[in-house]
């Protein structure tokens, strides 16, 4: 199989067919990156907290997982903003109870944790 470097599509919004993967600690945030990356679209892998001027040019997020609850006191710190980019957005675990929290949407808590440990 032929690895081709994905091309950066400039579309006429000014932005691009990039996407941002905001890292909430999950283990495997380098390989939701690679798997992106194999499917021919380019991303970065940025800390959750990025703020959201930073996001202006690319094309949707994703949110990573991580080991904590959107709960706990040291759940991972964001800014709300990026909510407000009108940019789609794809939570895969943590990034999912992040994104049904924010709009207040119930986590609740299981008896075995879910996510490996």
């Amino acid at each position: 199989m032929v690895q081709t470097r994905p091309q950066k599509v400039q579309k006429t919004d000014g932005s691009s067919e990039k996407v941002a993967i905001l890292d909430a600690g999950a283990q495997y945030g380098k390989v939701i990156d690679r798997r992106v990356r194999e499917l021919n679209v380019e991303c970065d892998l940025l800390p959750l907290d990025v703020s959201p001027a930073k996001l202006a040019g690319y094309r949707a997020l994703i949110i990573s997982g991580g080991p904590q609850s959107v709960y706990d006191k040291n759940a991972p710190a964001y800014d709300d903003g990026i909510f407000e980019l009108g940019k789609p957005v794809l939570g895969i675990c943590y990034g999912m109870q992040l994104i049904n929290h924010h709009f207040g949407g119930k986590v609740e808590k299981k008896p075995k944790r879910e996510d490996g440990q």
